[in-house]
């Protein structure tokens, strides 16, 4: 390590205090912060890379949500790798390891767009040899989505159908579902299908060029599984038992008040079908943060089995125009903010 004082004093982080008219309107970039002091369950990390996710914005926006649970100046960003600078008490990991994963528990927790950040050891694991931290970066919120919306609900040899393969959650999902010995077949836009593809995914379907219930009614595979990535609407649930098993689940990735009504929501997952309910197991979503699907998505990316997939990486002082292209809703992948790689370099690859 340099001689220099290490870890500094003061650090580079992208800070808002409002996100009135948009989260990437209002991050500032300040050349200062003070570093954070960890508590006794929690790594000081030096950040090489985050990747961004539409929950780092969307909660964040909702005006009430930003004064309830934001510090008064907060840093975004939940997914990150980096560099142990400080272990948390009690922990096996030392100085100068590599750990990838989610700063904390709730996607509000923040801080991976700074130069340090604080990361529970709960949400965090070891970096397999040879993996790329900006690669595992990019497993996070949506691997961990991914793995926890398919996994506990399949066995080898079960289908599996993808509605959005080529998003954040997508991506990951053709290729956890692949690896644990399922029949996949996933939908996306013309532009991304060879990319599905490659993924592993066995059908894909253009949404551009017609109805996806309608190609999956022609198909000649009754699902035992569906996870929606897309969720817009409730329209598809609706229409989700003419080409699914009678047992099987529909799993809504990421709903919320946006996706139906509260009256939809609550037809769906609580009243039997023959009073207007939905004929399929619906439920809806959110990822947990447990290190051991973590290390088995590390390890399924360390044997192959599992591969990054960066639509597009930000230097660190363009953290703004990656939340822009997020929001766009176009992104193949992950978007990745390389956040201080040179300064790890520096520092600790001597």
């Amino acid at each position: 390590m340099a001689t220099k004082t290490f870890p500094p004093l003061t650090m580079k982080a992208w800070q808002h205090t409002t996100t009135s008219g948009g989260l990437e309107k209002n991050l500032k970039l300040n050349p200062s912060a003070v570093l954070p002091v960890a508590k006794g369950s929690q790594h000081l990390v030096q950040i090489i890379a985050t990747a961004l996710n539409p929950a780092d914005y969307k909660i964040a926006e909702v005006a009430i949500m930003r004064r309830l649970l934001y510090p008064r100046v907060a840093t975004p960003g939940v997914d990150f790798a980096g560099c142990i600078v400080t272990p948390a008490a009690g922990s096996t990991l030392k100085p100068g390891q590599l750990i990838y994963g989610l700063v904390g528990k709730k996607p509000w927790t923040n801080g991976a767009l700074g130069e340090f950040s604080l990361v529970e050891a709960g949400t965090s694991a070891a970096l397999p040899e040879g993996v790329d931290p900006v690669d595992a970066a990019s497993i996070g919120i949506a691997g961990v989505t991914a793995y926890q919306s398919i996994v506990p609900h399949v066995k080898k040899g079960d289908s599996v159908f993808i509605n959005g393969g080529s998003g954040g959650c997508g991506v990951f999902g053709i290729q956890i579902a692949k690896a644990v010995g399922c029949y996949v077949a996933t939908s996306c836009s013309t532009a991304n299908v060879e990319l599905c593809r490659n993924l592993g995914a066995d059908e894909v379907i253009d949404y551009k060029k017609g109805s996806v219930v309608e190609a999956l009614k022609a198909s000649q595979v009754k699902f035992d599984h569906v996870v929606d990535n897309v969720g817009t609407t409730m329209e598809f649930y609706w229409h989700c038992q003419e080409f699914t098993k009678p047992e099987a689940g529909y799993v809504m990735v990421g709903s919320g008040p946006g996706v139906g009504s509260a009256a939809e929501r609550f037809k769906a997952k609580s009243l039997p079908g023959f009073l207007g309910g939905g004929k399929r197991s619906y439920s809806g979503f959110w990822p947990a943060a447990k290190i051991e699907d973590l290390k088995q998505i590390g390890t399924w990316m360390k044997e192959g089995k599992v591969k990054a997939v960066i639509g597009e990486k930000f230097p660190f002082e363009e953290a703004p125009n990656a939340f822009a292209k997020l929001k766009t809703g176009r992104a193949r992948g992950k978007i990745v903010v390389d956040v201080a790689s040179e300064t790890y370099r520096n520092e600790w690859a001597k």
